[in-house]
């Protein structure tokens, strides 16, 4: 699909400019003919000669833009405005100017004729699979405003959680970025200086300064082959990760990593509850469920658990035993859905399992805020400390020879 600027006249001579995506510039001629409007001039939006533009319309669709949109679809549709005229209004506001053009795609696709569902399906990365089962069975159920209702519901849930592990993840980030920094500036200008110094003031050093500035010596002269060893050594992780074995390995590293191994597992566990709560409600098969939660998760681990999980269910078990067997999952998601399952009340106890799961998170994520802070005073203290013995020390012990 490219997309094509268009110039154009309606029947009263009035001038229409608009964008399209199609194969040729054929179909942008029939789908101005069959809009009754007369061409005058047609062209490719090429990146190069789109300018700032089309540099913004590629900009990232975010949970947060998607509920947004599902939320104004929702308060449309109930009050009663066709779906075409929805999708065009929301169209023209919207502030991701890439989501407008999507959107505007989709609103064209649908005054064709085609189902919702099938207009979201050529976004793929735009609409995953799990909203396009959602719409799907809105649209199929007759009932398409509850289920961009509940699409909307997740996608806030998803973008609240989202942040909630990105801030877990960059308060440590900036915590090591803070102490690299640190020490940059004492090897690049500190300890120089010093080293100036002790040289001209000759003399024995003290073995704790001798054994720091030979260990500075050591990073100093061989940095260049330190440096090609990291770089070595990322191009190796990197080309493990790539291979089926090595990118299974580091799934199972990044759960067992400590408290953010956690962290992960519970966002995932969360997220799952979440996902299977809305999918059950708007009427999606447990199996269809599954398949679009293997989909959504890029952890080896965690999809191979789905797969069985999926297996099992296949073969006549049940949800809550087909979990089990996988071993993955916790005991308390396996109990929680052996109660739904025995209640018929799956759906609201999966969501009241994810707000468990969710308050689990702000604990995990209050738990490592606790630990860093002390970890970076004790860090910065002790090489601030360190650093200071080793420059200090032979200043002390020269004096007292001067006495």
């Amino acid at each position: 699909m490219k997309n094509y600027k268009y110039v154009a006249r309606d029947s009263s001579g009035e001038r229409k400019e608009g964008f399209s995506r199609a194969l040729t510039t054929n179909d942008v001629l029939s789908f101005l003919r069959e809009q009754g409007l007369i061409p005058i001039a047609i062209g490719e939006l090429l990146p190069e000669a789109a300018g700032g533009r089309f540099a913004h319309h590629r900009k990232r669709i975010r949970s947060a833009d998607l509920a947004t949109f599902c939320w104004q679809l929702t308060t449309m549709l109930e009050g009663g405005i066709p779906i075409t005229v929805s999708l065009d209004t929301i169209a023209e506001d919207a502030e991701n100017e890439r989501l407008h053009h999507v959107l505007a795609d989709v609103s064209d696709r649908v005054k064709k004729g085609q189902p919702l569902s099938q207009c979201l399906a050529e976004f793929p990365n735009v609409f995953n699979q799990l909203s396009r089962a959602i719409i799907l069975a809105g649209e199929t159920g007759g009932n398409l405003a509850d289920a961009a209702k509940k699409l909307a519901q997740y996608f806030d849930n998803r973008d609240k959680l989202a942040k909630k592990v990105k801030a877990a993840m960059a308060y440590p980030i900036f915590v090591f970025s803070f102490v690299l920094v640190i020490i940059t500036v004492i090897m690049l200008f500190i300890i120089p200086r010093f080293k100036t110094i002790f040289d001209m003031l000759g003399g024995q050093l003290p073995a704790f300064t001798r054994g720091f500035m030979w260990f500075y010596d050591a990073i100093v002269h061989n940095l260049i082959f330190l440096g090609g060893g990291i770089f070595l050594f990322v191009v190796a992780i990197i080309l493990i990760h790539r291979t089926p074995k090595g990118h299974y390995a580091f799934s199972r590293i990044v759960l067992r990593l400590p408290l953010f191994g956690k962290l992960l597992a519970q966002a995932f566990v969360a997220t799952l509850c979440r996902t299977m709560a809305t999918l059950l409600e708007a009427g999606v098969s447990v199996l269809d469920v599954l398949d679009i939660l293997y989909e959504m998760s890029a952890n080896d681990v965690i999809k191979t658990s789905i797969a069985q999980t999926r297996a099992h269910i296949e073969g006549g078990s049940n949800i809550s035993l087909s979990m089990s067997a996988a071993g993955f999952f916790p005991n308390m998601l396996v109990k929680m859905v052996q109660v739904g399952e025995e209640s018929g009340s799956l759906p609201s106890v999966l969501e009241r399992t994810a707000e468990h799961y969710e308050r689990r998170i702000d604990a995990t994520i209050s738990t490592i805020m606790t630990l860093i802070e002390p970890t970076l005073i004790v860090t910065v203290g002790g090489i601030v400390l360190t650093v200071l013995l080793a420059l200090y020390l032979p200043i002390f012990t020269m004096s007292g020879a001067v006495k």
